[in-house]
């Protein structure tokens, strides 16, 4: 366990979680419509109560972007990290690990049922890093394999 700090950003907080973001898809070859346009739309998420973020550093090197959504087969929200990114000079310091320690322990905390997280198949690293922090890939009871299917539109 690490001693590295994490706490809830706030709607001030929109603009470094946008620079994060546009950092992770720029470091990754993914398309980013840029900070502005993020930081705004974040002004907007982040001011409610259905997205939150987490952020470690000072400034910020590392993030969770988190969504809440009712569910009907759970009692309680249920979470998803939509991204976790840490700043490639400040991996391998617990960072990562001390956001999603966080991250469950606040889930718990508001009564939330799951967190979900989509990881690439290639993403080996993402795969054992989640793994070591008791998610699964595959359905514990009958170890299928858990698919991510999506259309944009």
């Amino acid at each position: 366990m690490t001693t590295a700090e994490v706490r809830r950003a706030t709607v001030d907080d929109a603009e470094r979680v946008a620079e994060l973001l546009h950092d992770f898809n720029t470091e990754f070859d993914t398309d980013s419509p840029g900070p502005p346009v993020l930081a705004e739309r974040l002004r907007g998420l982040l001011a409610g109560t259905q997205t939150f973020a987490l952020l470690s550093g000072d400034p910020a090197v590392g993030l969770a972007l988190v969504t809440l959504r009712p569910n009907v087969w759970y009692p309680g929200a249920v979470a998803l990290l939509d991204e976790m990114y840490v700043a490639p000079a400040a991996r391998g310091d617990g960072i990562g690990g001390a956001i999603v320690d966080r991250l469950i322990a606040d889930c718990r905390r508001d009564g939330v049922s799951a967190i979900e997280i989509n990881v690439d198949e290639g993403d080996i690293d993402a795969q054992r890093f989640y793994a070591r922090h008791g998610f699964h890939g595959s359905d514990p009871q009958t170890d299928e394999r858990a698919l991510y299917f999506f259309q944009e539109l």
